[in-house]
């Protein structure tokens, strides 16, 4: 793989070992960018890293005086794919309000080659001929982008208004970041809301020191290489994961990838993924996730909101491929938990990070003998729990003409416990649950000196429509015990409402918890309302305790639970549920505060947001001393 090493941003400590040696790489795409003045490289000197460091691209957003156009090929798709929702759903009156939310100047993209061209021109023949997106209305982008799905423009560090009560202690010079998919051109062919790439909507928050300031909302891109490459060229170049390889189109619209790797359009090595789907805060760096590549290592300016990608991140050459968009942050030791799934064996591959982000040695696990759709796992003090669910990876199903990813009814799902420390799978144990499909854990503890596990999780009821038709998805909460002495696995149902999007008390993951917070699906992936279970109650009914509904036409994502450490009184209910809702009857946009520890889960502050800020996936909250001990 070509690169241009910039030997300026080589680093070494006197007194630092051979491992520790960095080294920062410039990706081809960005070594040439650097030359355009749309493009500045940061100045500031490298800080010194961890003992394995994280290998970053540092790649920043060109200033915000820059946003006043884009390139005339995205302009005009952005305008159609705006008067098609706005025909379609005619509600949110900030979809089409570029003033809201402009797009930063970029320079119009070079003349385009030969062979770009005819790629395109191939690929315009398979959306049009073979496999035209009206044919499949679940991945038509006039439906997939309709109402509040529709992408929105990059909006720079802009003050926001508090309407309604006044924001926590707590929360003071923190930032709320929620993660989700915003693509950057109009699709050519047919589109998965899960293909867009990543953009992140963060609200700094007013410092205790001065209170009377206004919240400021900041939306970027994370400028990864699939955007890099699309923003240069004008026009979609690589290929749509999710929506793109179904049948016999998916197989020409690989030999269409093959054609630009060939012809040096795109580099997979670079990196294929968007980035898109939440973030993490450890070893001091903010970074981005998307389970199908490396993190991006993002940062929010603690003084000014403004939010800049500085990177892939590798680790020090120790993280390879690709990396859960749900790794565990241990709240005791520090220590951070994660694995990569792929359709290669090892189709699973766990791994930690220590509470500095150094990674560590690999754990393969063979004992995954199909490759299936590993989104989220779950931890308690001393093991690790892997589900392996009915959505299994089939890339020979585009032969028959169906897709590379699809559900398996015969499958029986399970769940795998390995120690949480383990360094091979040696005791890695399988356990049969058959009709336990998961895709988001809540929680997961020891009981019974350990003799036990508990897991708490909604639970997919109609798998086959996880990917496709995802409106029609079901997900039931239960709680799972798992008797390790004798094999026994027992379920309770915890709620018959539709729950996914849960949340807990930092502090309480991988320990015995009593509450959860999760999003009412209605439908998925629009939350209507939130819901408070006491997993306690287990057993007795129905767990709920608590619920807010958003009101008539309005929607949210999931939420983020804040504890209150600073006038809290220490019980694991005791703080915040934060989250940005959108009103689908008049266009309004709120970030919202809401008490978890009320009846009604009150809204205790309300800011206005001056843009649109589409339904995504997760987010996150970093603290203000957080935010102050980023490192660059």
């Amino acid at each position: 793989m070509e690169r241009t090493l910039i030997t300026s941003n080589l680093s070494m400590s006197a007194h630092a070992s051979r491992s520790s040696l960095r080294v920062h790489y410039i990706s081809p795409a960005a070594s040439a960018a650097a030359q355009n003045s749309s493009y500045r490289k940061k100045k500031s000197a490298p800080s010194p890293p961890p003992s394995a460091a994280a290998t970053a691209t540092v790649v920043t957003s060109p200033p915000a005086t820059d946003s006043v156009q884009s390139t005339a090929q995205k302009q005009t798709g952005r305008q159609e794919l705006e008067e098609l929702v706005v025909a379609k759903a005619n509600t949110s009156r900030t979809a089409s309000a570029p003033s809201q939310a402009q797009a930063r100047r970029r320079p119009a993209p070079a003349a385009t080659s030969l062979p770009m061209a005819f790629c395109s021109a191939l690929e315009e023949a398979i959306n049009t001929f073979v496999d035209p997106p009206a044919l499949r209305p679940s991945v038509d982008p006039r439906n997939v982008l309709s109402t509040n799905f529709a992408p929105v423009d990059e909006l720079p560090p802009t003050p926001c208004p508090v309407v309604r009560g006044a924001i926590p202690r707590c929360l003071a010079g923190g930032a709320y970041i929620r993660n989700g998919p915003n693509p950057q051109h109009l699709p050519r062919g047919p589109h998965h809301l899960f293909d867009g790439d990543g953009m992140l909507h963060s609200l700094l928050l007013p410092t205790a020191e001065s209170p009377s300031s206004d919240p400021v909302l900041c939306s970027r891109y994370v400028q990864t290489y699939k955007y890099l490459v699309e923003r240069d060229a004008g026009a979609p170049v690589m290929p749509n994961v999710f929506s793109g390889f179904h049948g016999v189109a998916g197989l020409a619209r690989g030999a269409v990838v093959a054609a630009r790797v060939l012809t040096g359009q795109m580099n997979p090595a670079e990196g294929v993924g968007l980035a898109n789907t939440s973030l993490a805060f450890f070893g001091g760096r903010l970074y981005a996730l998307g389970e199908s590549d490396l993190p991006y290592t993002v940062r929010v300016n603690p003084a000014t909101g403004e939010v800049t990608t500085h990177g892939r991140c590798d680790f020090g050459g120790r993280l390879f491929m690709g990396m859960t968009a749900h790794p565990k942050k241990d709240p005791v030791t520090g220590e951070v938990f994660a694995f990569r799934y792929g359709p290669v064996p090892p189709f699973v591959t766990y791994f930690r990070f220590d509470p500095a982000g150094n990674k560590g040695p690999d754990v393969p696990i063979f004992s995954v003998h199909q490759p299936s759709f590993l989104h989220d796992f779950a931890v308690t003090e001393r093991y690790a729990i892997f589900p392996e669910i009915q959505i299994v990876m089939q890339p020979m199903g585009m032969v028959a003409g169906g897709a590379p990813v699809g559900s398996d009814a015969g499958k029986v799902p399970r769940l795998g416990v390995l120690p949480k420390y383990a360094t091979d799978e040696s005791e890695m144990r399988w356990f049969e649950v058959p009709g336990f499909n998961i895709m988001h854990s809540l929680n997961a503890w020891e009981e019974a000196d350990g003799e036990e596990l508990v897991l708490v999780a909604p639970n997919v009821l109609s798998v086959e429509h996880a990917l496709e038709r995802m409106e029609l998805v079901h997900s039931c909460i239960e709680k799972v015990r798992i008797n390790l002495r004798t094999g026994a696995v027992s379920r309770t149902p915890l709620s018959a409402g539709n729950l996914d999007f849960g949340v807990i008390h930092p502090g309480y993951l991988g320990r015995r918890n009593r509450y959860g917070y999760l999003g009412i699906s209605d439908p998925m992936p629009k939350v209507s309302g939130l819901a408070k279970l006491d997993l306690d109650r287990a057993g007795t009914g129905d767990c709920t305790v608590a619920r807010r509904d958003f009101g008539p036409g309005c929607f949210a994502g999931e939420p983020f639970f804040v504890p209150d450490e600073v006038e809290g009184d220490g019980n694991e209910d005791d703080g915040y549920l934060v989250c940005y809702v959108h009103n689908e009857r008049t266009g309004e946009n709120q970030f919202v505060v809401m008490d978890a520890r009320s009846p009604q889960l009150d809204i205790v502050a309300e800011v206005e947001l001056p843009a649109r800020v589409p339904y995504g996936f997760h987010g996150i909250f970093v603290t203000q001393a957080e935010l102050q001990a980023q490192q660059q």
